[in-house]
């Protein structure tokens, strides 16, 4: 059975290897190379990272519905796709005998879509999981093959969620393969769904409740972040959790700022403490570590987003 796999990003290279070292890769497709960091460095995705160092052939079609001639040649029987990001025509999908599986980070039909991960959390929701689908034509409305659900922590961020998460689709796609190569397939239509849309850099409104407030820091964290402003002072907020107050201020009020502890900001009902944040042009730092600038004082304010 030879396998095409299609992924971009960090989430879907532990897919990658473990597909990899179990079964045979023919090809893999990722996105184009693009310009990273300040100095705007052409890089190659993680993926395709991953399969140059297994002498993997690499296929990077800026539209692959324009040029699916090596796709074509390289002559998979299954196509596995993880976080690709261009969504496959019909065409496509018909080129595999044995399918089109993808590996997507929510319980579907929750959450389809573009960041199922930074949904969930921003949702408040205790769990998440990971599900296996033959792709179609639609966006992650496919059939569903297998399910596993995972647990959120409260300290979790969209980046520790997502490691847990590439984790348990490596296992789970290894399962699916394994099962597809016996025969052993049994479908489960989806109902209906929601779709989630891709996150965006969010100024943080202290206004909302605490716990609402926590989880949009963690669910934007480590990119494209939450921030919060007061004057001059610009805030990138990694994490938070919410804190017992009984304290009847404004919201945005800075409640505490010390070493001991930490920095804490009234909301709308209840307080968060924003445990680890990063000054703009400054290193990312404990918020205890933070307090020791001087920045910010008990009593200062956060700004509310102009709407």
């Amino acid at each position: 059975m030879k396998i095409i796999f299609a992924g971009t990003p960090a989430f879907a290279v532990p897919v990658f290897e473990a597909v990899a070292e179990q079964f045979d890769i023919a090809a893999v497709l990722t996105q184009p190379d693009r310009p990273q960091g300040r100095k705007r460095v052409l890089t190659p995705s993680p993926v395709k990272q991953a399969a140059v160092s297994r002498g993997i052939p690499v296929l990077q079609p800026a539209r692959l519905r324009d040029d699916l001639s090596a796709l074509r040649a390289a002559g998979g029987d299954l196509m596995v796709t993880c976080a690709y990001g261009q969504i496959l025509t019909q065409e496509t999908l018909d080129m595999f005998p044995l399918g089109v599986w993808n590996v997507h980070a929510s319980l579907l039909p929750k959450y389809r879509g573009a960041a199922p991960v930074a949904a969930a959390i921003a949702a408040g929701e205790r769990e998440t999981g990971v599900t296996v689908i033959r792709t179609d034509a639609g966006l992650d409305t496919g059939d569903m093959f297998l399910k596993e659900r995972v647990p959120i922590a409260d300290e979790d961020t969209c980046g520790t969620l997502s490691e847990k998460l590439s984790l348990v689709g490596a296992r789970l796609i290894c399962r699916a393969l394994r099962q597809i190569e016996r025969g052993d397939i049994r479908l489960e239509r989806q109902g209906e769904g929601t779709v989630c849309r891709k996150t965006v850099r969010t100024q943080i409104d202290f206004s909302r409740p605490a716990a609402e407030v926590s989880a949009l820091i963690r669910s934007l964290s480590p990119a494209p972040l939450a921030f919060a402003e007061a004057g001059d002072l610009l805030l990138n907020c990694y994490n938070a959790r919410v804190v017992a107050d009984a304290q009847e201020l404004p919201a945005g009020t800075v409640l505490a700022a010390s070493f001991r502890e930490g920095l804490v900001v009234r909301c709308g009902d209840g307080a968060v403490r924003l445990t680890e944040v990063q000054p703009a042009g400054g290193k990312r730092m404990a918020d205890t570590a933070f307090c020791n600038s001087g920045k910010l004082h008990r009593g200062d304010r956060f700004d509310q987003p102009v709407l």
